[in-house]
């Protein structure tokens, strides 16, 4: 009886001093963290699309609630949340019922894992397997949507699902792929001075990829060491692998059903596609996940190719031995800066919108694969073969790096005349039997007029 009591005892005060710590503050921050900013983002960017579409279109975008239509917002949440969520007779209810919550919970737990600062983070080590665990999110709110066409009981909505699915089978293999090139250059870089890891051992952890685009060492001098340490541009991942950021970014469009990737609801041909028989808060939900997905494909890219929440002073106020309040500057420093990156890459994704025009479904599968497919293998052998031959020629890292960046970049000019030219190569195609038809029938009009001019 009385071990059990000493051991009770032992447990609390062990349980008492985790509630207390650090740890936990950390651990309980990114928890809800994850939870609230998705929401909060969604806001943003739907403010954000109407502004800047509106803008690029030549309108005012929404003005009439609150300053500058900023809470046109709260008037569209009041109206999703109090709308009548309808539920078709012959639908399969069950599948129905539970495909905005497919939809949504993956996108909730990639949050949950995105380092926004070097606080809000899962506590203690890195997950080791990052890249994995946010690229299998990201592929998985495809189940809802096609849950959604299924148990919609439409063939509108079942179109869409299916639509969905051949776009994730299609594009994750590339974005896997584009992938790849950054965990070599992990590989290569691990080990040699300034970098972490073991020598030829590469990285998934998120965070650890960003500490590898940090090639700063302190130098004394208060004023650059505050700015550089932890801020190194020139050693940022899109400089050596540009072509991959583009294919990686190009396949979280189509992950995310965006424009010009939106076939699973095209207005034109499917009414609104997997969504036609949502309404309410079930299609806000669809709705909410989709913004969130756009961030998450944001918040990689930054992470991956642009250095994550580095920027002037975040190194420096959260090094190890500086007081607390500098500290609490610096996570709010990184913090403004990764946000900052991921909402200028969410513009992007409202510019194409407004700029690009939705894809065939043949040249939707033939981009994937006949072209993005072919790029990010031919990216790995050839970062490959780069290492390769100025490892055997004894040059340094540092070469490599120039090498495997000049060449992507002057395959980024040629990616982009590539698509260019399959582009209009395969609009000629389509439109040829159009062309050919109006051909035939002005010849058979000028041969009625020739008949017509020789009876009379």
């Amino acid at each position: 009886m009385q071990s059990t009591i000493v051991f009770a005892d032992d447990i609390g005060s062990q349980l008492s001093h985790w509630l207390f710590s650090t740890v936990f503050l950390q651990f309980l921050v990114t928890f809800l963290f994850a939870f609230l900013f998705p929401i909060t983002s969604a806001a943003i960017i739907n403010y954000l699309e109407r502004k800047v579409m509106a803008w690029m279109q030549d309108r005012k975008g929404p003005l009439h609630v609150g300053p500058h239509g900023s809470l046109q917002l709260l008037a569209d949440i009041g109206k999703l949340l109090t709308k009548e969520d309808v539920h078709p007779a012959q639908t399969d209810k069950m599948v129905f019922l539970l495909a905005p919550s497919a939809f949504i919970a993956p996108m909730i737990a990639s949050f949950a894992v995105l380092p926004f600062s070097p606080f809000i983070g899962l506590p203690g080590t890195a997950l080791a397997t990052g890249i994995v665990y946010l690229v299998a999110m990201s592929s998985l709110d495809v189940i809802g949507v096609i849950m959604a066409g299924w148990g919609s009981n439409n063939k509108y909505a079942l179109m869409g699902g299916l639509r969905a699915a051949a776009q994730m089978i299609s594009y994750e293999l590339p974005l896997v792929l584009a992938l790849v090139g950054v965990v070599m250059l992990t590989s290569v870089l691990a080990g040699s001075a300034g970098n972490p890891g073991s020598v030829s051992i590469g990285t998934l952890s998120i965070k650890e990829i960003m500490t590898f685009q940090n090639s700063w060492s302190d130098t004394g001098i208060g004023i650059l060491d505050f700015i550089f340490k932890g801020f190194t541009p020139w050693a940022w991942f899109i400089l050596v692998q540009p072509l991959m950021l583009l294919i990686y970014y190009t396949c979280g469009l189509a992950e995310t059903n965006r424009s010009p990737f939106d076939l699973p609801e095209a207005e034109s041909e499917l009414v609104a596609g997997f969504l036609t028989e949502y309404s309410g808060g079930r299609w806000a939900m669809f709705f909410l996940g989709e913004y969130g997905n756009m961030t998450i494909v944001s918040a990689i890219t930054t992470s991956l190719f642009l250095g994550g929440w580095s920027g002037p002073g975040v190194g420096f106020l959260t090094a190890p031995g500086m007081a607390f309040g500098w500290q609490l500057l610096g996570n709010l420093l990184g913090l403004i800066y990764f946000v900052s990156k991921v909402y200028l890459l969410c513009v992007i994704f409202i510019w194409i919108r407004g700029t690009l025009p939705r894809l065939r479904a043949d040249q939707l599968m033939q981009f994937a694969w006949l072209i993005l497919i072919p790029a990010t293998l031919g990216n790995i052998l050839l970062t490959g073969l780069i290492y390769l031959a100025v490892s055997g020629l004894g040059l340094s890292n540092l070469v490599f790096l120039i090498v495997t960046g000049a060449i992507n970049w002057l395959l980024l000019i040629g990616f982009i005349r590539l698509v260019g030219r399959a582009t209009v190569a395969t609009t000629r195609r389509a439109q040829a039997p159009s062309l050919r038809a109006r051909m035939h029938q002005a010849a058979l009009v000028q041969v009625a007029e020739r008949v017509e001019a020789a009876g009379e």
